[in-house]
């Protein structure tokens, strides 16, 4: 292997370096798993030319690059949401969201008014907790008697990043976060779900990059 520098075989400080940054950004077991895989594909000497230092640099940055730019938009649009009516009028019957729930698999709703603008959301957790309590019948209540009002609503915009709105979700203990345009208007909503999977793809991205990297085809190129 090409030495280094400092005496250090350069494959040896590529391998360390993306382990690095990979724990950094995905955790340590998928660490790990990076670091086999990188290492069982890693040629056995490295070209002057993809010296140690300037090539993790640059995997840095195309990593950095791929964490800053997910946003809740792009969770938004791979959301099942996106494809269903996720609003429903406050004055409908909780009887009703039920069946919606039922109908898409889905856990939350938006609540609207009459000029359908957002006045809250209801919940599955708004169902089971409130519904127990007033002992009414779900066909008759009103989905406003229950629902969570805008007022106490955590919500977000579609350039929030996916980190900003776990740490939402984390912080509210919630699993589902409204997205609100520069006006106030509701155009999207996310469950923890959402955020999950775009988290998971964000992670294998990164994985596929520094791979691409460490074998020297140019991370940004994306892997055959």
């Amino acid at each position: 292997s090409a030495l280094s520098g400092s005496g250090i075989p350069s494959t040896t400080m590529l391998s360390r370096a993306s382990t690095t940054v990979v724990r950094r950004c995905c955790g340590p077991t998928l660490a790990r798993s990076a670091a086999k895989a990188v290492s069982a594909r890693m040629p056995s000497a490295v070209a002057s030319s993809h010296a140690a230092s300037p090539t993790v640099h640059t995997a840095r940055t195309f990593s950095t690059a791929i964490e800053d730019s997910l946003s809740a938009s792009d969770a938004w649009q791979k959301s099942c949401y996106v494809q269903i009516d996720y609003t429903i009028s406050e004055d409908a019957t909780v009887y009703d969201a039920i069946q919606r729930f039922a109908a898409y698999d889905i856990g939350c709703l938006v609540t609207v008014d009459s000029e359908g603008h957002i006045s809250g959301v209801i919940s599955e957790r708004d169902y089971v907790n409130k519904m127990a309590l007033l002992g009414r019948d779900s066909k008759e209540m009103l989905i406003k008697e229950i629902s969570t009002k805008s007022a106490n609503l955590i919500t977000a915009t579609p350039h929030d990043s996916v980190d900003n709105c776990m740490q939402k979700m984390l912080s509210k203990d919630i699993r589902h976060l409204p997205l609100l345009d520069d006006d106030g208007k509701v155009v999207g909503i996310l469950s923890i779900k959402d955020l999950v999977k775009a988290v998971v793809q964000h992670q294998e991205e990164t994985i596929k990059i520094l791979s691409d990297f460490a074998l020297g085809r140019g991370g940004h190129f994306g892997s055959d």
